[in-house]
């Protein structure tokens, strides 16, 4: 069987692919920046940021996440980043995000949401140590009068289930 044959078929929208990674893009960008007011921003009111511990996890309810936050968790976990002597980021981290394979799985025109996965790596440093988080994610966004905003953004680590040390910013 050919590539073409088993590769997965476009999704036919009013959309246009560029704008979704170009959304995806700026999103890791401001990440990077530590813009992370500007990134909570990106998200719809009733927005949700997740990701998982377990692979396969079907909810964050019945069982514990590396993180699911709301508005006002989000809200919260910002206000910690950018206390002056928050404990976990003195030193601040320094990241960088690199967002690709950007797939369109799912377009409702009609109520303009969209559901697109994407592979990340985020790289961090802080004192002298560097980890790597690699996975994919998967964003429902929704189309606004203001832009695009995030429904929710998923981010399934390959490694989930790991040990980790304590994980302050957004992947």
């Amino acid at each position: 069987m050919d590539a073409a044959a088993t590769a997965p078929k476009a999704r036919e929208a009013a959309i246009d692919r560029s704008v979704l990674e170009a959304f995806l893009f700026a999103e890791a960008r401001l990440l990077d920046e530590r813009r992370f007011r500007d990134w909570m921003a990106l998200f719809a009111d009733d927005g949700t940021y997740w990701v998982p511990a377990v692979v396969n996890q079907e909810s964050p309810f019945n069982q514990v996440s590396l993180f699911y936050d709301d508005r006002d968790l989000m809200k919260t976990r910002i206000d910690r980043l950018e206390h002056p002597r928050i404990h976990v980021q003195t030193p601040p981290s320094r990241t960088a995000h690199l967002v690709g394979n950007v797939i369109l799985d799912a377009a409702d025109d009609a109520t303009g949401e969209y559901a697109v996965s994407s592979t990340v790596i985020m790289v961090e440093y802080r004192e002298d140590n560097q980890r790597v988080f690699a996975g994919r994610q998967v964003h429902r966004l929704r189309r606004t009068a203001d832009g695009l905003r995030i429904v929710q953004k998923r981010v399934n680590l390959v490694n989930c289930d790991s040990a980790f040390e304590a994980m302050a910013v957004p992947i």
